[in-house]
């Protein structure tokens, strides 16, 4: 019986995909209790790497990167999620090739945007917390 979502239906499926690369998917398979252990250890790691890739949207970094290992780490055992990963890729690379093709302008304005909005984060930052320890005052 194979649900939505689910890469496989049990031993027998062999498909190509990302997770019947390793040979210790087939062994996980043949155990049901560990074959979805595995998958719920995988779905908590990739669901707590998207989260703490959520939280840091707003501030200065990695957070896009942080949410795409995450939702890779999920498509190794969820089609959805590999799904969704490879729609983002494209949304992310149509962005790219968009950008390029503008004018020097267009290219500031957007730059400038991304800075006031990492701005705006910081300064929400600094009004609700204060100024962090770590940082040396100023003036």
């Amino acid at each position: 019986m194979t649900k939505q979502g689910n890469r496989h239906s049990g031993p027998e499926h062999d498909e190509g995909t990302f997770s019947d690369r390793f040979a210790y998917r087939a062994v996980l398979r043949k155990n049901r209790v560990l074959d979805i252990t595995y998958r719920i250890a995988v779905g908590v790691v990739g669901a707590a790497i998207i989260v703490v890739g959520i939280i840091l949207l707003p501030l200065p970094g990695p957070g896009w990167l942080i949410i795409f290992t995450g939702l890779f780490v999920l498509g190794t055992e969820f089609e959805w999620a590999e799904r969704l990963l490879e729609f983002a890729r494209d949304k992310v690379r149509a962005w790219t090739d968009w950008v390029r093709r503008q004018s020097w302008l267009v290219r500031g304005i957007i730059g400038l945007g991304c800075l006031l909005l990492v701005a705006g984060a910081l300064w929400v930052y600094v009004a609700w917390r204060g100024v962090p320890d770590w940082l040396p005052l100023i003036g």
